[in-house]
């Protein structure tokens, strides 16, 4: 009767210091007005000068005054590239926030962790055995998702060693340990299967030209897997953030729901390296900035990193193929850009506030 009494007041103890946040309205509209904004401008820029509104509308299905050619460069070129930005975005901008929450750790990223290295290598693994040119092979986002899932599987059994907990500074350190090895050994298959570096280091620097839609209808159905599971656990991994042991008075199963968030995180990482390279940092500046401004609940930080993040990697698009025009800057090298100040700001602010003890 008393155990039965103490879980019950634990369980009424642990239930209100979860904060019901909800995801305020004017975020959302400000977040899909940014996507919007983004998608528009990655429409109409461009060599070939075209008039937004009959971009607009050509989008739409209207009617529009486009030549043929032109007509062909918004369906074939523009447009499938920034659906792929917006997914690509996206995706890695959850997938950061989805790690970050099951681990309860705000430097927890798809790059750190050593999952996008090990998606890089098992995409590798793909392409140099099938000597593939030009679109991304079909089975390129599984050999991404199982080096991926292996990746931060080992990282976290690194960071866990010998304490049988991992800390944030433990689980980065691992990570970082196991992107080296996993680029070593990328490394030395290239330097075996030297007809393909060229295609492979391209593609590690990040890029979204030449893409079209076979890589947007290879990408999408990883992604709405993804994105299903990772924002069906936003309001499980507020309450995971309590401790297991509160949770599981809540009735959940943390160990259940640790393994879907971060086998969804690992697939969604998967799914965008495959088609679009090696694009750092969207995983780690999304997510800070969304709780920077809207507040630290992941029923908010989740979908709203998805949307920021969409619209986020869809500028860094324009900006890398407008900046040095004609010539086309990786864009792996624009989000380095903006994304290594930025997490050296949240590695002191981080230090300042002990998580990273």
């Amino acid at each position: 009767m008393t155990s039965t009494r103490r879980r019950a007041t634990t369980a009424s103890t642990a239930a209100s210091r979860v904060v019901p946040a909800r995801l305020r309205p004017v975020w959302l509209i400000i977040s899909l007005a940014a996507v919007a904004v983004a998608a528009v401008a990655g429409l109409v820029v461009g060599p070939v000068d075209i008039s937004g509104v009959e971009v607009v509308r050509q989008v739409v299905g209207m009617h529009t005054d486009l030549s043929t050619q032109q007509a062909a460069i918004i369906e074939q070129i523009r447009l499938p590239r920034v659906l792929l930005a917006l997914l690509v975005g996206g995706t890695l901008s959850l997938s950061g926030a989805g790690y970050q929450g099951v681990f309860n750790n705000p430097l927890a990223d798809p790059y750190l962790l050593g999952a996008a290295a090990g998606a890089g290598l098992g995409v590798t693994i793909v392409i140099a055995g099938t000597a593939s040119t030009g679109s991304t092979p079909v089975g390129a986002p599984v050999a991404a998702f199982a080096g991926a899932l292996g990746a931060v599987a080992l990282a976290y059994a690194l960071g866990a060693a010998g304490r049988g907990r991992t800390s944030t500074a433990s689980l980065i350190l691992s990570g970082v340990a196991v992107a080296s090895f996993l680029t070593a050994m990328q490394t030395y298959l290239l330097q075996r299967n030297q007809d393909t570096i060229r295609e492979v280091y391209s593609w590690l620097l990040g890029r979204l030209s030449g893409a079209g839609w076979h890589e947007v209808l290879l990408m999408l159905p990883y992604c709405a897997v993804s994105w299903v599971a990772l924002l069906a656990h936003r309001r499980v991994l507020d309450v995971m953030a309590l401790g297991d042991d509160e949770a599981a008075t809540l009735g959940l199963h943390p160990g259940r729901s640790r393994i879907i968030v971060i086998v969804a995180a690992s697939l969604g990482t998967a799914a965008a390296v495959s088609v679009s390279g090696l694009i750092g940092f969207v995983g780690i500046i999304v997510p800070h900035f969304v709780r920077m401004v809207a507040g630290r609940s992941n029923r908010v930080v989740l979908p709203l990193s998805l949307i920021f993040g969409a619209a986020f990697l869809c500028a860094a698009d324009l900006l890398a193929r407008t900046l040095s025009a004609p010539a086309e800057i990786p864009i792996g090298v624009v989000t380095a850009f903006f994304g290594a100040p930025f997490f050296v700001i949240v590695l002191r602010a981080s230090r300042r506030t002990g998580i990273t003890s």
